[in-house]
């Protein structure tokens, strides 16, 4: 990767990397794919990973553990985002609600894990 591509990628002090374990990678991919057009690339059987232009992470095999962080996506539009994460599979844990600044739902995917999406008060 070259100095500059770092420079406007990574910020310095902010989250570079999310790491997921999950029971079912193909099921994770499908479910991420659906929901939010991630895309990944395979590093053999035991191990894919997503990038985007803020964030990359990666999937590995293990039980999920609940509740350790919560990673909050942004949406420019909540109920079109919402209804994807449904349809992909995904159970909604908090229904969209107002909070100073914003509103947002929370969701479990498939795995269980928790996070939220969010979107600026119109």
């Amino acid at each position: 990767m070259s100095s500059n591509l770092a420079q406007t990628k990574y910020k310095h002090e902010q989250v570079q990397y999310i790491e997921f374990l999950s029971e079912n990678l193909e099921r994770a991919k499908k479910f991420y794919s659906s929901s939010f057009g991630w895309e990944f690339t395979d590093y053999g059987p035991d191990y894919t990973a997503f990038g985007g232009d803020h964030v990359d992470g990666g999937f590995m095999p293990g039980k999920p553990v609940k509740g350790s962080m919560l990673v909050v996506l942004y949406s420019n539009d909540l109920e079109t985002t919402k209804n994807k994460v449904i349809a992909a599979g995904g159970t909604i844990v908090k229904d969209i609600f107002q909070f100073p600044g914003g509103r947002r739902f929370h969701f479990a995917d498939p795995d269980g894990y928790e996070l939220a999406v969010w979107t600026v008060e119109e």
